[in-house]
């Protein structure tokens, strides 16, 4: 009788943290953009941090988000990648070896589909049993290593942060194609909802295909 209690608690906590960052999501300051085949939103919370998303106009699928902060002294920080292709670096040298070099390394993406998070990375040219995926659920991670110890990822999916929701291994599969590892986890019915919510929102926004328009959802 205890053990039910408990999980009953625990769930409703987790529905009031789902619920938390919706309201959260829907609270900000939203500019709305259509250009490209995309929705472009840019959100800005109360506590001064924005996140831009861009979604495709046609499949609705997430196609990136970005974080942005400011620094303790209010200066405008750089973009963060959270969903989408990374941010391309400078090069600082003209060195043919050294950018050859920089096209070979590993290269870490997060790619999401309607069910799940996945994240890609590039240029791993190993067989598929040489990876060991596994969640760590006390860290609230997911670790990629390999067992010739060639290539080693920790990483954590800030929507269950966001929504506090715990992890689950069973979520979590992978495969292994053209030299690229391809990482997946199901997402729960929680953020599933939580998505489908978010979307209807968005697509009340009157977005403009010219400039941008402020709009807060009612």
């Amino acid at each position: 009788m205890v053990t039910e209690v408990v999980l009953c608690n625990t769930s409703v906590w987790r529905d009031m943290a789902v619920q938390s960052w919706i309201d959260i999501l829907k609270s900000s300051k939203k500019t709305a953009l259509i250009h490209d085949g995309k929705r472009k939103i840019h959100y800005l919370f109360t506590d001064g941090k924005e996140m831009a998303e861009e979604y495709d106009l046609k499949t609705d699928e997430l196609i990136i988000r970005k974080w942005r902060h400011k620094s303790t002294l209010g200066a405008q920080g750089q973009w963060q990648v959270e969903v989408g292709e990374p941010l391309a670096n400078p090069v600082t040298s003209l060195d043919s070896d050294v950018i050859k070099e920089n096209c070979s390394n590993p290269v870490f993406m997060r790619k999401d589909t309607k069910s799940s998070f996945q994240w890609r990375i590039r240029n791993l040219p190993y067989p598929k049993d040489v990876f060991v995926v596994f969640v760590e659920p006390s860290e609230r991670c997911i670790i990629i290593k390999t067992s010739n110890k060639k290539y080693y990822k920790k990483f954590s999916i800030p929507d269950l942060d966001r929504s506090q929701l715990p992890f689950d291994c069973s979520a979590l599969s992978f495969t292994h194609a053209n030299n690229t590892l391809i990482v997946s986890y199901k997402k729960p019915k929680e953020i599933l909802t939580l998505e489908q919510e978010l979307l209807k929102e968005l697509k009340k926004l009157k977005g403009t295909g010219e400039g941008d328009v402020d709009c807060k959802t009612q």
